[in-house]
């Protein structure tokens, strides 16, 4: 019975055919300053207020459920971000982005190691590749593609964070980060008084507040950061 099932799922493997994969996408570099000047944003505690800085934005599949491949469920894809590692005419090739937004590969039963996820341009049907070169299929997956920004080694990002209010003072927690680690000698909390003046500022940047509570924030960016040197 065992030497059946193992003939059944190499038929399996042999007939979902044989696959090669290309590595050749490059992410592009992008430059932020979020949010536009003279626009109206709310916020609540915890969110950026402003944002600037470089990164590369990366073409990436979000999984938005768990999804099988193969008859037997060999390769599942759990929700998640996948990042795109190449491309030829046919097919598109991705990878787990690791981290906490991270989907995963789970390999079951008798099913050979992974090696990476193929997207067939055409169909956009998802196939998981295995360390072998062998192809097994979805027949549906909920999923889309979307940008990812990914820190690079020259990333560098500037952000001014909302901490709340108490009484007539808010609260900020500003943070620079290079090769996306925040930096311990760039990261600090500042406290303004609204008693004194709705326009703040930090690094260059100044802001005029027009709502404050505990739990958001109302305002609108006159300048964002000036750049830190590094």
């Amino acid at each position: 019975m065992k030497k059946l099932f193992l003939i059944l799922v190499f038929l399996i493997v042999f007939l979902a055919g044989c696959a090669t994969q290309t590595y050749n996408y490059y992410p592009e570099v992008t430059e932020i300053s979020e949010p536009p000047l003279n626009s109206i944003e709310t916020v609540y505690v915890g969110d950026n207020m402003l944002r600037q800085g470089k990164f590369s934005e990366h073409d990436a599949i979000y999984i938005r459920e768990n999804v099988k491949a193969g008859v037997l469920g060999g390769y599942t894809f759990t929700r998640g971000y996948y990042l795109k590692k190449g491309q030829d005419r046919k097919y598109e090739f991705y990878l787990p982005l690791g981290g906490m937004d991270s989907g995963q590969v789970i390999v079951e039963g008798l099913y050979d190691p992974f090696k990476i996820i193929r997207l067939d341009k055409k169909s956009g049907k998802l196939c998981g590749i295995s360390i072998y070169d062998m192809a097994v299929c979805t027949n549906k997956a909920n999923y889309e593609k979307k940008k990812y920004p990914v820190a690079t080694s020259d990333s560098f990002q500037q952000t001014l964070v909302y901490s709340g209010k108490v009484g007539s003072k808010i609260n900020m927690a500003y943070r620079e980060f290079l090769n996306d680690i925040a930096r311990p000698a760039f990261y600090n909390n500042v406290e303004y008084d609204l008693s004194e003046s709705r326009i703040i500022g930090y690094k260059g940047s100044r802001i005029e507040i027009i709502e404050a509570t505990n739990e958001y924030i109302k305002y609108k960016v006159i300048q964002n950061f000036k750049q830190a040197k590094f």
